[in-house]
């Protein structure tokens, strides 16, 4: 059994020319009859008109029940000349449904129905059963014909409309998909460039708040920093939005890429920054790949951050060392502070978070130890030979 598409709704138009060429059918089919009927037996003139009214009514529910609507009024042609038209648009509407188990008995009984007719026509307008047998069958035949190629045809467009509307929803859920990945990386971006900056910005205006034994030289040098850092952040947020506007002049601007080689001035910058840092770089990182570098740069940082918001009076000991085959190998650790001075900065916990979805992006592994003294974050990233 065929697969039916619904069919589209009727206009009113659709609904006046359907009406009208029925109309027209009947009464080319009626003309002769009638007027023998009206001279000879007036009774059948009223009882075929009334037969083609009722017809004419059946066919408003000829989309619900297609079967029982096309046999009925063929049934009634056989007697009833006004039938024909609707007769005519039921067998059609019910072809384009392209159910041979309905069209088949109802298209013999069509067939039938009009050759009764034409043997005892009273009226004998037909040029004999031989000659009106042929276009009998050829009428039913292009009706079904016809009702089943416009079945087929809404079929196919339903499929394309059906398609259609599945790509549309697939391609609105891959943009969604797209802008929650690029939210997340722009998250993740902004997260890496300002957290560093202002956790120095942080530590040393907690400097300049809570100690009053600084030499005008100490605080010029924070203050310096601070200045510093703050323009930094400034610059490194700029570049970071400028990926979120539109206009092709305001998107000028790229985010940062830091590579690899970055890694030695971002030691040089926690150091000037008063990180107690002993680096240890067995590493060459002019030869590290351009996307595992990034990664990398990011790990560094991160562990930098965390150490300088966490735990800014102790000393972190850092070391990287790696090779083309083997891996990055890079060990951060850092004590626990001993008491507390001055208010810590607060946590957002996404930074770790992020920079685990980095590294597995990268397929690299992180792992964080908080051993019984110390913190410790170790993170291994490929290098391939």
């Amino acid at each position: 059994m065929n697969a039916v598409a619904p069919p589209p709704p009727v206009s009113r138009w659709g609904m006046a020319w359907r009406i009208g060429l029925s109309v027209l059918i009947s009464a080319l089919a009626w003309f002769e009859v009638g007027r023998w009927q009206w001279e000879n037996a007036r009774w059948w003139f009223w009882l075929d008109l009334a037969i083609g009214v009722v017809s004419f009514a059946a066919c408003r529910w000829r989309r619900r029940y297609p079967f029982a609507v096309a046999m009925g009024t063929n049934v009634a042609s056989v007697v009833s000349m006004t039938s024909g038209g609707p007769a005519t648009w039921a067998l059609f509407s019910m072809a384009t449904r392209r159910r041979w188990v309905e069209i088949l008995p109802v298209g013999v009984t069509t067939a039938a129905a009009a050759l009764v007719f034409a043997a005892i026509d009273p009226a004998e307008v037909q040029d004999g059963f031989l000659v009106t047998a042929p276009i009998v069958l050829t009428i039913v035949a292009v009706t079904i014909g016809w009702g089943m190629f416009i079945g087929s045809r809404r079929e196919l467009l339903a499929t394309l409309r059906e398609r259609a509307e599945t790509s549309e929803a697939e391609q609105a859920a891959r943009v969604a998909q797209a802008r929650v990945a690029e939210r997340n990386r722009i998250a993740r971006e902004m997260h890496d460039v300002l957290a560093h900056r202002i956790s120095m910005v942080t530590m040393h205006a907690g400097v300049l708040t809570y100690r009053d034994d600084l030499t005008p030289e100490q605080v010029r040098t924070s203050a310096e920093i601070i200045q510093t850092s703050s323009h930094q952040a400034l610059v490194e947020l700029r570049e970071v939005l400028g990926v979120l506007r539109e206009g092709p002049g305001d998107a000028g601007p790229e985010r940062p890429q830091p590579a690899a080689d970055d890694v030695t001035a971002l030691v040089d910058e926690a150091r000037a920054a008063g990180t107690r840092l002993v680096a240890v770089l067995d590493i060459d990182l002019s030869a590290v790949p351009t996307a595992i570098g990034r990664t990398l740069y990011r790990a560094v940082q991160e562990a930098l951050t965390n150490a300088r918001k966490h735990a800014p009076d102790t000393r972190v000991v850092l070391h990287l060392r790696g090779a083309a085959g083997t891996g990055i190998h890079l060990d951060v650790s850092n004590p626990y502070p001993i008491g507390s001075g001055g208010e810590s900065l607060p946590s957002s916990g996404l930074g770790l978070v992020g920079l685990s979805e980095r590294i597995a992006l990268a397929g690299g592994t992180i792992h964080r130890r908080e051993g019984e003294q110390d913190f410790g974050l170790r993170v291994w990233l490929p290098w391939p030979a």
